[in-house]
């Protein structure tokens, strides 16, 4: 236990680190930043911008990031369409309705 709450305090202690070494020129981006420039970048196919917003987050992150995005915009969508989420999933993946 006592371990896991030093390794927390490492990474922490190290990101603040990080963040003073970047300088004031430099803004930190957060995960759902990255993920919204990531994604809005893959609509419109520009791989600078992807590579540029995979950039600013662990993959790890910007992977919650892009979960977290598509649930918000299904969630979204299907009140806007009065559907169930899961309907609206399969429709914009293509699948038939289960």
């Amino acid at each position: 236990m006592l371990d896991r709450v030093r390794n927390a305090w490492a990474g922490f202690r190290d990101a603040a680190r990080t963040e003073r070494k970047a300088g004031p020129d430099r803004r930190t981006h957060n995960l759902f930043e990255a993920a919204a420039a990531y994604v809005s970048a893959c609509a419109e196919d520009d791989q600078e911008r992807i590579d540029e917003a995979a950039g600013w987050v662990s993959p790890e992150a910007l992977s919650f990031g892009v979960n977290e995005l598509a649930c918000r915009a299904v969630i979204a969508l299907a009140r806007e369409r009065d559907e169930s989420p899961r309907t609206v999933a399969r429709t914009l993946l293509g699948l038939p309705t289960a």
